[in-house]
C-alpha cells in the first residue's frame, strides 16, 4: 500500500505548520499549502516526507487545480484539513463591507470550496476520507470582544461541518473540525496588538487576561491541536463525524 497522503491548508505558519508537521511524523506524505508559497515551501522542507503548492483559498479553480495535482502524482487523497483563517479585530459598529466579506471568503467560502473539492476526489477515489475543519473558541459563542464578523464566519463553519458530515458519510468520508482556543501565533500577536489599542490596555496585560482565562494556565500551542487534528484523522476517531471538538485548555466549555 502506498503511502497514505494528507494535505493541510493554511499551513505555512502556527497551527497549519502544526498540524502539517504533526501528520508527517505519524507516517503522512504532507502536502503543504499556503498563499504564501515560500512559507509553504519552508514547512515542507522541514517534513521527512512533503511537498508544498501556493494555493489561494477563496478561489474554487485553485482548490480544484491542487486536488486534481495530487490525485494525480500520488492516486489518493486519504485526509484533507482545510485550515487557513484570518481575523481582524475591531469594534461591531466599525466592521466594514469589505471586512465583512473577506472574512468570509477565507474563514468560511474557503472551508467551503476545499471541501467541496477533497470530497469529490475521495468519492470518485472510493476513499474512506477524513475532513478536517479549524474553526474556533469564537464559533460557540459570542462572547468575545471585537471579533464579530470572525466569530460569524466560524459559527459557520460549525454547520457547514456538520451538514457535510451527514452528506458525505454515506461514502464513508468522515468530516469533524477544532476549535482552538487562545493559541500563541503570529495570528495571536496582531490580536494581542490589536485588542490592547481597543481596551486602552498594554499586550502584556491582555495575554495575562487570556490567561486568566483558561482554567489549565497557559495560553495555547499550536501542537496541542495538531494531535487532536491527527486523532480525528486517526482510526480511532473511526466513529466520530460532525463534531466541533474544543481543544481550548477550559477557557470555554460546551
Amino acid at each position: 500500500m502506498s503511502q497514505p497522503v494528507a494535505a493541510v491548508t493554511g499551513a505555512g505558519s502556527g497551527i497549519g505548520a502544526a498540524i502539517a508537521r504533526e501528520l508527517g511524523s505519524r507516517g503522512y506524505h504532507v502536502v503543504v499549502s499556503d498563499i504564501d508559497a515560500e512559507a509553504a515551501a519552508t514547512v515542507a522542507r522541514g517534513i521527512a516526507s512533503a511537498e508544498s503548492h501556493r494555493l489561494d483559498v477563496t478561489s474554487p479553480a485553485d482548490c480544484d487545480a491542487l486536488v486534481n495535482n495530487i490525485v494525480t502524482a500520488h492516486g489518493r487523497l486519504d485526509v484533507w484539513v482545510s485550515n487557513a483563517g484570518i481575523s481582524k479585530m475591531q469594534r461591531f459598529v466599525d466592521i466594514s463591507p469589505a471586512d465583512l466579506v473577506r472574512n468570509f471568503e477565507v474563514n468560511t467560502y474557503g472551508v467551503f470550496y476545499c471541501g467541496q473539492s477533497a470530497a469529490r476526489a475521495m468519492i470518485a477515489l472510493g476513499t474512506p476520507g477524513r475532513i478536517i475543519n479549524t474553526a474556533s473558541m469564537a464559533a460557540k459563542q459570542g462572547g468575545v470582544p471585537f471579533l464579530a464578523d470572525y466569530v460569524a464566519s466560524k459559527f459557520a463553519v460549525l454547520g457547514l461541518t456538520q451538514a457535510m458530515a451527514f452528506e458525505l458519510a454515506p461514502h464513508g468520508i468522515r468530516v469533524n473540525s477544532v476549535c482552538p482556543g487562545f493559541v500563541a501565533t503570529p495570528m495571536q500577536t496582531r490580536e494581542l496588538a490589536w485588542e490592547a489599542q481597543l481596551r486602552g490596555a498594554d499586550p502584556e496585560t491582555v495575554k495575562q487576561m487570556w490567561i486568566n482565562d483558561t482554567p489549565l494556565g497557559r495560553l495555547e500551542v499550536p501542537e496541542d491541536v495538531a494531535k487532536v487534528v491527527a486523532f480525528l484523522a486517526s482510526d480511532d476517531a473511526e466513529f466520530l463525524t460532525g463534531e466541533s471538538i474544543s481543544v481550548n485548555g477550559g477557557a470555554f466549555m460546551d
